[in-house]
């Protein structure tokens, strides 16, 4: 018999970026599900607005990831507010797309700072309250593009596959602890993030928030470590990973899942490149997948 799902009535749960995109979608999954939720984002008054349309005793709380200080701050209020938390989902990034060899410094250092950095300092500070008490569940989300380098956006992907190894490793040294682990790797999520990208050959070019957001509770109810959203990617994935490099990549060429990210129509990416390298404290955050 499959075991029953745990509730997540009552369980207190910290996202990051979540005024909008997959931490809005996430949030309100788990506020239908009973869960109490804090949202952090840097843009105060959408999480306001956003928590608010939520309801259900939604937090909203100023966070700027990169900050590990404003990020135990963060924690700290919704444990004040909420109780004792049992879930981070550390959601917050960004994805700016060009030629690697033009990307400016300062392009690449932001989405380290937001996409890594600030899931360093989320993981070990909830890892703090989770391992004394011998429970909780870190969720990390990176993407598909953390299990193979895509041309177009090769600091993005580094940045996930960072959030990949770091989530395993995790994984590894609290085994046994109580704590659960979950990474989450989606395709490009129809979010402003996603503007501009085209499809590969047979492929679906983007999923919805929601799905994300569906997948991230199925984890929680039914803890699983690796998250593929759609499910059915984990095969390509892991059928990628078997084959020669030579024949993986001719597959690609072919399905022109290549050029996903190299082709993007940058003149329909202009707004979300522009806040997205914007992002600041003082400025709005930008949540991706």
């Amino acid at each position: 018999m499959p075991k029953q799902p745990r509730s997540l009535t009552g369980k207190v749960v910290a996202i990051t970026g979540g005024a909008r995109g997959i931490g809005r979608a996430t949030a309100a999954a788990l506020v239908r599900k009973g869960a109490q939720v804090a949202i952090g984002d840097v843009d105060v008054a959408l999480a306001e607005r956003t928590a608010a349309e939520l309801g259900g005793g939604t937090v909203a709380l100023p966070l700027d990831v990169t900050d590990r200080a404003s990020f135990e701050r963060f924690l700290d209020e919704t444990e004040r507010r909420l109780g004792p938390l049992d879930v981070l989902v550390n959601n917050a990034g960004i994805m700016q797309l060009g030629r690697f060899v033009d990307e400016r410094d300062a392009v690449a250092a932001r989405q380290v700072d937001i996409n890594l950095h600030g899931v360093i300092h989320g993981s070990k500070l909830a890892l703090e309250r989770f391992l004394p008490r011998r429970r909780g569940h870190l969720v990390n989300i990176a993407s598909t593009a953390g299990k193979a380098g895509v041309p177009g956006g090769a600091t993005y992907s580094a940045t996930k596959h960072a959030v990949v190894g770091l989530t395993e490793a995790i994984r590894g040294e609290i085994r046994g602890s109580g704590v659960e682990t979950s990474v989450v790797m989606p395709v490009p999520v129809n979010t402003e993030l996603a503007a501009g990208l085209v499809s590969g050959r047979g492929l679906t070019a983007t999923v919805e928030p929601e799905q994300v957001a569906d997948a991230i509770v199925a984890a929680l109810e039914r803890p699983r470590h690796d998250v593929y959203v759609p499910k059915g990617i984990a095969v390509g994935v892991r059928l990628g990973a078997l084959m020669p490099r030579r024949v993986a990549e001719a597959i690609g060429r072919s399905a022109k899942t290549d050029r996903i990210l190299a082709d993007a129509d940058l003149g329909a990416r202009a707004a979300y490149e522009q806040r997205a390298a914007a992002s600041t404290a003082e400025r709005e955050h930008v949540e991706a997948s």
